[in-house]
């Protein structure tokens, strides 16, 4: 596999606009797997739990404890809890909007920097918008892919800033309300949450809490997850890819990615039997078994990077020597 110099680009509609109508007509059953599951705010509860209980734990420990537990601990707590964001986010927990959105506030509040309502915005555009740079913020911005290029030391930096790159690419999107009232909420419950815990618990359970949310996005094997949703890492061009592995189990699902995106009103207990009923289109197509070996993966092979991404729209820019559009790929 060449090192690329550009992302790849396509001019075909999104699939997922277009495989659940088939997916459907064969397995119609799938329609009473859409729906609300309330019972999803009792693990947000839990989550929320957990991590105030390891806030209290932590923080007369020793340095070394306080992140080793945030890798070991904090992580898996706070990717669960971004995960319950992502619920509230599809408003699968509740049929109120503001129920939902006043879920994923509190599922925020333990993560250190506030972003449910922001992420709330920004994701339902990535649903709609897949590959558009100026709608869709899960794409690496081009100053990401030129900056962190294909080396182990580059690519390891992006991981471990991971949240402060998703940030940085607000500013190139269009459409969505930065600040309103429900932001402002968020970051009232989220900056309280986090000075409290240094007033009464101190350095440790802040830092603490801090290091939690860079591992549960970042430099940790859990990392993986952001590879698999939507990075081209080998065979053929594809956009989205599924994990099937044991993580699921901790991270409610969120591997079945194909799945959530072809139906993205079912809620996250009901994705593995979409899988089943649509299992001649998913395994049929590329998806991934371990999280951790596709993150090491993606470190170290030279040859992968940043740019191995779909973007759409953009094809009055010039193709550089790596650029290629979807079907010469």
């Amino acid at each position: 596999m060449p090192k690329r110099t550009d992302f790849y680009y396509t001019e075909e509609k999104d699939i997922h606009f277009i495989r659940p109508i088939d997916i459907i007509k064969e397995h119609p059953e799938i329609k009473g797997y859409i729906g609300k599951n309330p019972a999803t705010f009792l693990i947000v509860l839990l989550c929320v739990g957990l991590q105030c209980g390891m806030f209290w734990f932590i923080h007369d420990k020793p340095w070394w404890a306080v992140f080793l537990a945030a890798w070991l601990v904090g992580a898996f707590i706070l990717h669960a809890s971004f995960v319950m964001i992502h619920e509230c986010t599809h408003n699968l927990l509740f049929k109120s909007k503001s129920n939902n959105l006043l879920a994923g506030i509190l599922s925020n509040s333990v993560m250190f920097f506030p972003s449910a309502v922001s992420f709330a915005r920004y994701h339902l555009k990535h649903h709609a918008h897949q590959g558009i740079p100026e709608l869709d913020g899960d794409l690496p911005s081009e100053w990401e892919a030129k900056t962190f290029n294909n080396s182990f030391i580059g690519k390891s930096i992006w991981f471990l800033f991971y949240p402060v790159m998703q940030v940085l690419r607000v500013p190139r999107l269009k459409e969505v309300k930065n600040f309103d009232k429900w932001v402002l909420l968020n970051w009232i419950v989220v900056f309280g949450v986090d000075f409290a815990v240094f007033y009464f618990l101190g350095p440790k359970a802040f830092v603490y809490a801090c290091a939690s949310l860079f591992f549960s996005i970042g430099l940790h094997p859990l990392g993986g997850r952001w590879v698999q949703e939507h990075y081209m890492t080998s065979g053929p061009v594809q956009e989205t890819a599924s994990y099937y592995g044991p993580l699921n189990i901790v991270a409610f699902n969120v591997g079945y990615h194909n799945e959530h995106h072809d139906f993205p009103s079912v809620p996250w207990n009901n994705l593995p039997k979409v899988h089943q009923a649509g299992e001649k289109w998913y395994k049929g197509i590329a998806y991934h078994n371990s999280w951790t070996m596709l993150w090491l993966k993606f470190i170290f092979e030279r040859e992968l990077s940043l740019y191995h991404r779909m973007l759409r729209k953009r094809f009055e820019k010039k193709q550089k020597g790596g650029a290629s559009k979807a079907k010469a790929a």
